[in-house]
């Protein structure tokens, strides 16, 4: 039995999201070659933007909005695991949470997610442009 749609694209959202913030983590633990590591991370990251616009518009058939809003909340779930993720580093090494990281679980998720949906809208219109003149 087929899950729902719905519970589909959230899934794929959820493990995506997941994917990135483990990216960030796990590409930020090498203290040598920081630059080299960061490129990586962004290379990673892009590959797998791109990996879930592709299952958006051919395995799911979303329309290019719905691409984009699908890869925009998976780009924010990645973010508020980051955020999270550095808050409990932070709170291993002081006693209280600074400001900064509550406005940061806003920002990040917010700042992250537009510039992924603008992408996602663009790379899922063109898309379903060429794949429509076949």
């Amino acid at each position: 039995m087929e899950a729902p749609r719905g519970q589909v694209w959230f899934r794929a959202a959820l493990l995506v999201g997941a994917t990135y913030g483990l990216i960030g983590r796990l590409f930020a633990l090498p203290a040598s070659d920081v630059h080299a590591w960061r490129l990586a991370a962004w290379i990673v990251s892009g590959a797998v933007y791109v990996a879930h616009i592709g299952f958006e518009h051919f395995s799911l058939r979303s329309s290019p909005r719905l691409t984009a809003l699908h890869v925009a909340v998976a780009v924010a779930i990645g973010a508020l695991a980051l955020v999270v993720a550095g808050m409990l580093h932070d709170l291993s090494t002081a006693s209280t949470i600074r400001p900064g990281w509550l406005a940061a679980l806003v920002v990040l998720p917010a700042v992250t997610a537009v510039p992924a949906f603008l992408g996602g809208l663009v790379i899922g219109a063109t898309l379903r442009r060429f794949t429509e003149q076949r």
